[in-house]
């Protein structure tokens, strides 16, 4: 009996691990950008260039999906050079100390079909608190050069810059407290 039960115990282990999908983001159909007020006046944006995510999941529909993203704070990119370096400086990324911004997702709530708030520890600057953040799921279609399949999302919401210790020598008249941020893309299951 005990070898019954064992044998059932491992069939059951091994099937679970065949349940779970990896899923790894396709670059050229991806994009992590951010946008800022400037004096209420404009808005900046910018992005990160080089950046990794994947996506873990046992269900077709994500709705246990786990999420982490690494970005390469050097990979900075607003279009002006000068803003770009000011950006990797101490007195906002500080990429000498803190190379990378990642997030990793603790929950996922299903607010209706295909949305979902994502909740993860997002650390910027050396410092981690609890982000809470939009999830839309776009769907599933297999891609017509790999014949494999593609999943789409879209990630929306903002945090705030002091919670992170992140451009605190600039006041929110000169550049806003939120931050709002755009995650777009495709992940290819592996």
């Amino acid at each position: 009996m005990k070898k019954i039960t064992l044998f059932i115990f491992l069939l059951a282990a091994s099937a679970t691990s065949f349940a779970q999908s990896s899923w790894k983001v396709d670059k050229a159909h991806a994009q992590l950008k951010f946008d800022v007020q400037h004096m209420g006046l404009s808005t900046v944006s910018g992005s990160f260039t080089d950046f990794d995510a994947t996506i873990t999941s046992d269900k077709p529909d994500f709705s246990d999906a786990k999420f982490e993203l690494t970005a390469q704070a050097t990979s900075i990119n607003t279009g002006v050079g000068q803003r770009d370096d000011h950006l990797r400086s101490p007195d906002f990324f500080d990429v000498a100390t803190n190379p990378t911004v990642t997030f990793k997702s603790t929950s996922l709530q299903k607010v209706s079909e295909g949305k979902y708030k994502v909740t993860g520890d997002l650390t910027l600057h050396g410092v981690t608190k609890p982000v809470t953040l939009d999830l839309w799921y776009r769907g599933t279609a297999n891609s017509p050069m790999t014949k494999k399949p593609v999943a789409g999302f879209r990630v929306t919401g903002s945090i705030k810059r002091s919670e992170f210790n992140f451009g605190t020598k600039f006041p929110a008249a000169a550049l806003s407290e939120e931050i709002a941020i755009t995650a777009d893309g495709e992940f290819n299951k592996q």
